[in-house]
């Protein structure tokens, strides 16, 4: 079809994926392990690094048309597809797929727990070393320390403005617990005055499933 398709293990993934400490899968383990030692951000951003190092490689090759790379990634994935094209230009169009959310607003708006059940393992036990429960005030505290910026200057209302005026759709479920759609309206709307304040509100939408929670649909 004329495409290079590329795909990348994430850290502590796949292939990547090693052995875990204290009985914990490897990727919670080294949430954790952040957590405690603040040397590694396993959580989104170390990703982020490693994608930006795939297009220095792309772009290397022949057979890449270098000014149309695009991306687009799932859950885990979408996040890290809209936080790498607001960091780097050379992302010429984004789809990010049941991942755009604010963290902020989630925090806010009693949704605190709509992704730290993905890092269940790891907060559970963050939480017994700081010798409380895992709350909405803790989980300020973890973000802060694994993914500092992640619930203000690098949540999605400020990331998705920088990916303007390069192309962007958006797809998320309308009932998705994970992106609830408080934060993904807001995102939208700081990304929709962006790009007509550049001349190019016709480059982003959000495409809304109805009826769908975490999930991406044939539709």
């Amino acid at each position: 079809r004329g495409f290079v398709a590329v795909a990348i293990d994430g850290r502590y993934h796949g292939e990547r994926g090693a052995r875990g400490e204290g009985g914990l899968p490897a990727y919670q383990a080294a949430i954790l392990r952040a957590w405690r030692t603040g040397s590694e951000h396993p959580f989104l951003y170390d990703a982020v690094w490693d994608v930006m190092r795939l297009i220095d490689y792309l772009e290397t090759r022949s057979d890449v048309d270098r000014q149309r790379i695009g991306m687009t990634g799932i859950s885990k994935g979408g996040r890290e597809t809209y936080l790498a094209a607001a960091v780097d230009p050379r992302i010429a169009v984004a789809v990010p797929m049941i991942g755009v959310q604010s963290f902020g607003w989630a925090l806010d708006h009693g949704a605190w727990d709509s992704r730290a059940w993905t890092l269940r393992e790891a907060l559970t036990a963050a939480a017994a070393d700081a010798g409380g429960s895992v709350d909405a005030g803790f989980m300020r505290k973890f973000y802060d320390r694994v993914a500092p910026g992640l619930r203000d200057r690098f949540d999605g209302p400020a990331m998705l403005p920088l990916i303007a005026p390069r192309p962007l759709l958006v797809i998320n479920g309308d009932s998705d617990p994970r992106t609830p759609v408080g934060g993904v309206r807001q995102c939208m709307a700081a990304a929709e005055k962006a790009y007509r304040a550049q001349g190019a509100a016709d480059r982003v939408r959000l495409h809304l499933q109805p009826d769908a929670g975490h999930q991406v649909t044939a539709a």
